[in-house]
């Protein structure tokens, strides 16, 4: 076994009702991590006590194993993007293992991405796809990756060091999934609150490393009425909705997203390469553009036709759909 040492961080919020068996998939792992770094959100209900009652189960079931626990209650809730944000500051691991409080871990999924970033100094950061359940744990019939509707072309990609281009489009790494290299943080820290924290993380990485995936499904995500973030594939209907409803700020705000982006790839300066940062400068504008359309759909024809000329809607967003939704959707 290699040196590589794992925390696991786990954000919880009134988690009790899944947590227990999260918490055993962790702790029966083929290769367990060292510590468990759970930051609880200002719980209301036994969450604490049935993390602790799990991990203390393990250890009796498996002689030898030694797991720590490092419990960070917040009186006053951070939310999640500065909750799981104060998880991996408090992490000691040379990897950190992103955990939501209801899922289940494969057993033998830490082993296999220890493996693969113990083979690949340049790795920073390693996600997989995951198995869709419900509240009782039964498959819902599909995975994570067709939920977000993953192609071929942008797995491609992501194994053929171009992450950065696809996550820049959208992104695709979902932080249940993900391990990373502790030293990211250096690059990544603070958490913009705008940004979810896995696309900060994984965007961050794949401009000042190497980003890639596990097409195999290496956890148990569980979709139920509670989720603060789930997955869910639209519906044909559903997708015709989107592309007609208001588009309200939701433009403007991915502008400032993208300000905030550059901003962060400046202050690292020479660890990004300026190309990389170009691509960002583009986004802006694309998102710039998008948000500056003007009220009238008859008035928008010519400046999308021209603007989708460039190739902007395909490189940085959903090509052809987003088109459409710059023509059809109301303000």
């Amino acid at each position: 076994m290699s040196d590589t040492t794992v925390s696991v961080a786990l954000c919880t919020y009134n988690g009790a009702r899944f947590l227990r068996e999260q918490v055993r998939s962790i702790c029966l792992q083929t290769r367990p991590p060292m510590e468990i770094v759970l930051s609880d959100d200002a719980s209301r209900d036994d969450t604490l006590a049935v993390a602790r009652a799990a991990l203390d189960e393990c250890l009796r079931e498996r002689p030898g194993l030694s797991i720590e626990l490092c419990v960070l209650a917040n009186p006053v809730a951070l939310r999640v993007v500065k909750n799981f944000e104060q998880a991996v500051r408090a992490c000691t691991g040379t990897l950190i293992a992103l955990s939501d409080q209801d899922d289940t871990w494969y057993p033998d999924r830490l082993e296999r991405l220890v493996a693969e970033f113990d083979r690949r100094p340049d790795l920073l950061l390693l996600h997989s796809d995951a198995r869709l359940v419900d509240a009782q744990g039964e498959s819902l019939g599909g995975t994570l990756f067709h939920a977000i509707e993953v192609t071929p072309h942008e797995l491609q990609r992501m194994h053929g060091g171009q992450a950065f281009d696809v996550l820049l489009r959208r992104n695709v790494v979902t932080g249940a999934t993900a391990v990373f290299r502790r030293t990211l943080l250096e690059s990544a820290l603070p958490f913009p609150v705008e940004w979810v924290h896995d696309e900060w993380l994984a965007i961050i990485a794949s401009a000042v490393g190497s980003v890639d995936t596990v097409e195999d499904s290496l956890i148990d995500y569980r979709q139920h009425e509670s989720n603060q973030i789930g997955a869910r594939r639209d519906s044909f209907m559903g997708k015709v909705r989107k592309a007609l409803a208001s588009r309200g700020t939701t433009h403007a705000e991915r502008a400032y997203k993208a300000e905030l982006l550059l901003a962060q790839l400046e202050r690292l300066g020479g660890a990004v390469a300026p190309a990389t940062v170009e691509k960002v400068r583009g986004k802006l504008e694309h998102q710039n553009f998008r948000a500056r359309l003007p009220a009238s759909r008859i008035a928008r024809c010519v400046p999308v036709f021209r603007e989708a000329m460039t190739g902007r809607y395909d490189k940085f967003g959903r090509g052809v759909r987003g088109v459409v939704r710059d023509l059809f959707e109301s303000v």
